[in-house]
């Protein structure tokens, strides 16, 4: 009964769709009619610009860092991984935006921050050293996916491991399209300042 409870929870903490809170109420338009049209960060920053794009990030990563905490708080006897897997496909297919979210970087993120914040560091690290040398936002979140699993193997941690392995494949799923795009060439890059 417990894991049904925080996974509901769970769903719809990650249900909550910032990138569409942000631009609705902050600007006055709706984030799936502009840009790629996704629910994410990174669409955010470049229909809405750097504040509005920072505040979605954050959000879309606490929902996994709330989500895989309130089972402690309550003292549950729950995996916080499969918890968090929930928050995730709450972001990538909420119910409060007809299904239809973000590509589940930030909330994964949001996940392994509330699990283990030392991991999460070295992931933000790797996001922002690749970004840096490619400009592709959605290379770089690949790459920190495996970059992420080869960490948590040397911390020895079977279910960061299994959990991060996962939800990578998945974050290369709901990038194929950005995959054709880099290889084709047309897939934008950042611009540094």
């Amino acid at each position: 009964m417990e894991y049904i409870v925080f996974a509901i929870i769970a769903y719809l903490l990650g249900s909550i769709p910032s990138a569409l809170i942000v631009g609705k109420v902050g600007y006055k338009i709706d984030i799936r009619e502009h840009g790629s049209g996704n629910l994410g960060g990174t669409n955010t920053f470049r229909v809405l610009g750097k504040k509005a794009g920072l505040t979605v990030t954050i959000s879309d990563i606490l929902k996994g860092t709330i989500a895989v905490i309130l089972p402690l708080l309550f003292d549950a006897d729950v995996n916080q991984l499969i918890i968090g897997i929930f928050a995730v496909l709450g972001h990538t297919y909420p119910i409060f935006a007809k299904f239809k979210g973000g590509k589940a970087v930030a909330t994964s993120g949001g996940i392994i921050l509330g699990i283990n914040p030392i991991l999460f560091i070295i992931m933000v690290g790797s996001f922002l050293l690749t970004l840096y040398l490619t400009k592709y936002v959605s290379l770089s979140s690949m790459i920190t996916g495996v970059v992420s699993v080869l960490v948590a193997l040397v911390f020895q941690d079977i279910g960061i491991v299994i959990l991060l392995s996962a939800l990578t494949i998945f974050v290369f799923y709901r990038h194929r399209e950005n995959i054709k795009r880099i290889r084709q060439g047309t897939e934008p890059k950042i611009k540094w300042m």
